[in-house]
């Protein structure tokens, strides 16, 4: 290609195509343009009693503007004591600052006034016992019943909430704390856990790799480990540990696979610490240290597809990280594909396709009551919304299909370097849309001109729905599920004669999700006698056979429905019965008793879920709290 050429086409390979700045962050106060954090230093000592993290956050700058003074951060119902600034190891002076009035969803700007661009700022400040970020429970509420409980969760805009700091995933900083405890309490971090660690309560921490702010993670209580291997390993309250271990014993092969697709593990561990059951959400893949869940241990690995994912994370989104939360899918959807290459390398293709109906179900499923501007897979700018909006199927499944559908079209070979390109190229960077395009188009699509055209791709990223041309997956073990559950609702045979003994989680979701949206009581009387939904250990079927209970009059599974939704806090698991619930004005009223109940147990992220959920529902029954 002549010179000029060349700089043409390189030039149109990397304009935007999105028609916006995909970097600005409208979910964050922060101007990183101006003056960015590059580290940050933490003292902070955990109080149980009252709830509260006190003490101080030191933030190391990089001034971007020669003529920018203000530093402004994002905060959320902090008390801020004192803001020190200091240049080298001189002494800290006090500074003078701002924090506007509080925003119902993004919480207080904090502006500090400097006379020179500074090089480290101290704040010294406490967190709310009400903090979105943070979740302190009693002990009655662990596994143990004795020792006290503290974590957090700080994605999306959380850990503003018990940090100040630059609350956007476009700024990546490193940090280091102190964190000082009850002497019976082990704390950790997203950082450099020592598995030999002395129970102490004063614990230091490093993180020498660069990290955007939601990854940011503390966790306190009566926490012990056990190694799966030389750099993995679980932490876990004792009662739980050993069966966690067991569940999770394929982690180091599951790094292994992944490393020899995608480039090494750049983390240096990877520890799972093993949450309360009031943890809102599956995981969270904050790095060296997922969270997890213990509602995926269910005792045949069944459900260790979310060990997978997490795991993913570690490459698509903690390596290479969403510039804004509007782009979503560059974290969720490569992450949910890169899982599913880690369960079929593992587990088999039977299994990883079981895995992709039933996403791609929910996906289509979801589809039907998003308005069409958010079916999209690069989200056009959001301000004022709520950035867990992107949270949805969308993000994670359509994008995961999209992905697959470029390695069907390009080949595994061709695709898996591709992917794995983008990591090295991008690594330890937040990336946006458009620089995904650009790498795409001279990465791939130049190289092998025809295979894809730029109008599939831009339909797979900014129309709605799912492109007609999209790749199909079939399971032929789904095919027998069907066959058995036709046999049943035709009253061809028992629910006790199906032929299930072989079936795994996922089949039993297929089967669920199959069924009329209401049968009668009669129905659900035997298939209950036969499977013994009501009462189930295993979440996945809960989720799905309660509510179907609730639409079918089924009064006889309220009691364990009752507990189920008391006991557990991932909002994915509950949200479907609460929702079921709200239809009619008795299991509303039924709906708020519960809550009621469970909610000292919850998580803020639960709490605010369930509650905005039932004050829609009373509106629309125009009935009294």
């Amino acid at each position: 290609m002549p010179r000029l050429g060349l700089l043409l086409a390189l030039l149109i390979a990397s304009a935007p195509a999105f028609g916006q700045d995909r970097r600005s962050d409208e979910h964050s106060y922060a101007q990183p343009d101006k003056v960015r954090i590059r580290d940050l230093a933490l003292d902070l000592a955990v109080d149980f009693e009252k709830r509260q993290l006190t003490g101080s956050a030191t933030l190391g700058l990089e001034w971007v503007d020669p003529a920018q003074r203000d530093l402004v951060l994002d905060t959320r119902d902090l008390a801020i004591a004192a803001v020190e600034a200091r240049n080298g190891k001189r002494k800290f002076r006090e500074v003078p600052f701002v924090l506007a009035e509080r925003d119902e969803r993004f919480g207080s700007k904090l502006t500090i006034t400097l006379p020179r661009q500074y090089e480290q700022v101290r704040i010294r400040y406490a967190t709310s016992p009400q903090a979105s970020g943070l979740q302190w429970l009693s002990p009655a509420m662990t596994a143990g019943g004795k020792t006290p409980f503290m974590f957090s969760q700080s994605q999306a805009i959380h850990a503003r909430s018990w940090v100040p700091l630059q609350d956007t995933p476009s700024v990546r900083f490193t940090y280091t704390a102190r964190i000082r405890t009850p002497a019976t309490v082990m704390a950790l971090m997203s950082a450099d856990n020592d598995p030999a660690a002395v129970r102490d309560g004063d614990y230091t921490f490093s993180m020498p790799q660069a990290i955007p702010s939601y990854l940011m993670a503390i966790a306190a209580g009566d926490l012990v480990f056990k190694p799966i291997s030389a750099r993995a390993g679980v932490w876990a309250e004792p009662q739980t540990l050993d069966k966690a271990v067991k569940e999770f014993e394929d982690t180091e092969e599951m790094i292994q696979v992944t490393e020899s697709l995608y480039g090494p593990y750049r983390w240096e561990r990877y520890d799972l610490l093993i949450l309360p059951p009031s943890f809102p959400f599956g995981g969270m893949e904050n790095p060296r240290l997922s969270f997890i869940t213990p509602t995926v241990i269910v005792g045949d690995k069944s459900l260790v597809s979310l060990i997978a994912h997490e795991l993913a994370h570690s490459w698509s989104g903690n390596l290479v990280t969403n510039a804004s939360w509007k782009d979503m899918w560059l974290n969720e959807g490569f992450t949910s594909y890169v899982e599913n290459r880690i369960v079929e390398a593992l587990y088999g293709k039977a299994r990883a396709d079981m895995e992709f109906v039933i996403s791609r179900n929910g996906l289509l499923d979801q589809l039907k009551d998003l308005p069409p501007e958010r079916q999209v897979l690069v989200l056009p700018m959001r301000g004022g919304s709520d950035p867990e909006d992107a949270l949805g199927a969308v993000a994670y499944d359509k994008g995961a299909w999209f992905l697959q559908f470029l390695e069907q079209r390009y080949g595994r070979e061709d695709f898996d370097a591709f992917l794995r390109a983008w990591f090295d190229a991008h690594a330890f960077q937040s990336a946006d849309s458009d620089q995904f395009l650009a790498f795409l188009k001279s990465n791939l699509m130049a190289k092998r001109p025809g295979v894809v055209s730029e109008a599939e791709v831009m339909e797979w990223l900014s129309a709605p729905g799912v492109p007609a041309f999209a790749p199909q997956t079939a399971s032929p073990r789904f095919d027998a599920v069907d066959a058995a559950r036709a046999s049943w609702l035709e009253q061809r045979a028992a629910a006790r004669e199906l032929d299930t003994a072989a079936w795994t989680t996922q089949e039993w979701v297929y089967f669920l999700e199959g069924l009329p949206e209401i049968l009668d009581a009669e129905r659900l009387v035997e298939l209950d006698q036969a499977f013994r939904f009501t009462g189930t250990g295993n979440g996945e079927l809960a989720q799905r056979w309660y509510p179907l209970t609730v639409r079918s009059g089924y009064f006889e599974a309220r009691p364990a429905m009752s507990l189920f939704l008391r006991k557990i806090g991932r909002r994915k698991l509950v949200m479907p019965t609460y929702d079921a619930l709200s239809k009619s004005e008795e299991g509303l009223a039924f709906a708020t008793q519960v809550f009621a109940m469970a909610r000292p147990g919850y998580h803020p992220i639960t709490s605010a879920s369930v509650e905005a959920l039932l004050a829609r529902a009373r509106a629309a029954q125009k009935t009294p709290d």
